[in-house]
C-alpha cells in the first residue's frame, strides 16, 4: 500500500502568501471624494487652484484688451517654496489648456527663459522658415508673461497638524507691468496618530 504524500502542504503557506499580497486598484476621479487625500499636496490641490485661476484670468478682462487677438502669453518662472518635490506644469499646464481651449490665448512654446524654448524643434522650423523667406520677419512677441510661486505653510497644535500651500500667480504684460494677480490657499488638517508622524 502506497502512503499518501504531503508535499503539498509545503506550498499552501507560499500560495497564501501570494494571494494576500494581491492589491485591488481602481480609476477614481482627479477631484473625486473617493482620492486619497493626504497632507502633502497632490494632484487635487493643483485641479482647485488651477480652475480658480483661470475663472479669475477670463474674469478679468485682461487677456481681451491684447493689441492681437488671441493674445500671445509665455511662461516664465513657477517657483516651488515648498518642502516637497512638485512639477509645477501640474498647474501650468491645465491653465494653458483652458486658455487655448478658450480662444483667447495662445501659449508660445519658442519663447523661454534663458532663451531655451520648451519646444526647441517648433523653434528650429521658425528660425529656418525665416531664414528661406530672407525677410528675417521677427516672430510675434508675447503679449503677456505667466509667473508665480507655491509657498508651503506648516503648524501644529496638540496632536492636529496643519498644511497650507499657496498658490501665486501674476500675469506681466510687455511693458512690465503685472495686469492680473490672484492667490489661492489651500489647508488641510491631520490628527496625529498614535505611532509615529
Amino acid at each position: 500500500m502506497k502512503t499518501p504524500s504531503y508535499s503539498y502542504l509545503l506550498y499552501l503557506p507560499f500560495v497564501a502568501l501570494i494571494g494576500g499580497c494581491a492589491t485591488h486598484t481602481r480609476y477614481v476621479e482627479p477631484t473625486g471624494p473617493r482620492t486619497i487625500v493626504t497632507t502633502e499636496i497632490n494632484i487635487q490641490d493643483f485641479s482647485y487652484a488651477a480652475e480658480d485661476m483661470i475663472k479669475s484670468l477670463l474674469a478679468s478682462g485682461v487677456v481681451d484688451k491684447a493689441p492681437q487677438q488671441p493674445a500671445v502669453m509665455a511662461i516664465s518662472r513657477i517657483v516651488n517654496n515648498t518642502t516637497q518635490q512638485i512639477d509645477t506644469d501640474l498647474l501650468t499646464k491645465k491653465i494653458r489648456v483652458a486658455l487655448n481651449q478658450s480662444g483667447k490665448v495662445l501659449t508660445t512654446t519658442t519663447v523661454g527663459i534663458g532663451n531655451v524654448a520648451e519646444d526647441p524643434l517648433a523653434k528650429g522650423i521658425q528660425q529656418e522658415k525665416e531664414f528661406q523667406t530672407g525677410k528675417g520677419e521677427p516672430q510675434r512677441l508675447p503679449d503677456f508673461s505667466l509667473s508665480g510661486k507655491i509657498i508651503e505653510k506648516r503648524d501644529r497644535l496638540d496632536d492636529v497638524h496643519q498644511v497650507a500651500y499657496v498658490f501665486q500667480l501674476s500675469l506681466t504684460n510687455n511693458e512690465g507691468l503685472a495686469v492680473w494677480e490672484e492667490e489661492k490657499q489651500i489647508a488641510k488638517q491631520a490628527k496625529k496618530g498614535l505611532i509615529g508622524w
